[in-house]
Formats: C-alpha cells, sequence, structure tokens
C-alpha cells in the first residue's frame, strides 16, 4: 500500500474545508448530470408507460394523440421517452 503525506501551510481549517466541499460539490453535480443522461435515454412500451403513469392504454392512446405525449414509432411498436414523460409531469401538461 502506498500512502503520501500532504502539508498544508497558510490555510485555516475551515477554508480547506471550503475548497473540499467545492470540489465535492462539483464531482457530485458531474455524477448527477451523467445519471440524467442516462435516464433521457431510457425508452418504455406502451404498457410500460400505461403502468408508470398509472392509467389504461386506451387514456394513453388519446393523450398521445391530442399530443400530451409524444411517442416514437420503431416498426409496428411505439416508444414513450421516460424523462420526456416525467418533464410533463412536472410542467403539469397533462
Amino acid at each position: 500500500m502506498i500512502t503520501k503525506t500532504v502539508q498544508i501551510t497558510e490555510v485555516t481549517v475551515d477554508e480547506f474545508a471550503d475548497k473540499v466541499a467545492d470540489k465535492l460539490l462539483v464531482k457530485i453535480q458531474r455524477y448527477l448530470d451523467d445519471l440524467n443522461t442516462k435516464e433521457n435515454d431510457v425508452y418504455l412500451t406502451r404498457q410500460e408507460t400505461a403502468e408508470f403513469l398509472k392509467i389504461n392504454l386506451t387514456t394513453l392512446w388519446n393523450w398521445t394523440n391530442k399530443g400530451k405525449i409524444i411517442s416514437y414509432g420503431l416498426g409496428h411498436r411505439i416508444y414513450y421517452n421516460k424523462q420526456e414523460i416525467i418533464d410533463t409531469l412536472k410542467n403539469n401538461q397533462l
């Protein structure tokens, strides 16, 4: 095991703590941004979307036709972006 000794001079304990906290906050923010980016890539099927919203498939179909929720087609399948649904809910657009 390799150990290193670091000597800090001319810095108060509070200043040192603030610097460490600032660096830690930057790392945490990067981690959260990375999580949010990964969340954007999640697509749900019609059934998964209905279960997520706790609605039936007919209501989901109506909301999609009215443009309240955006759907994406691939072949004969319909998908919904999970983050877009969450953003719609947050903005009270449903």
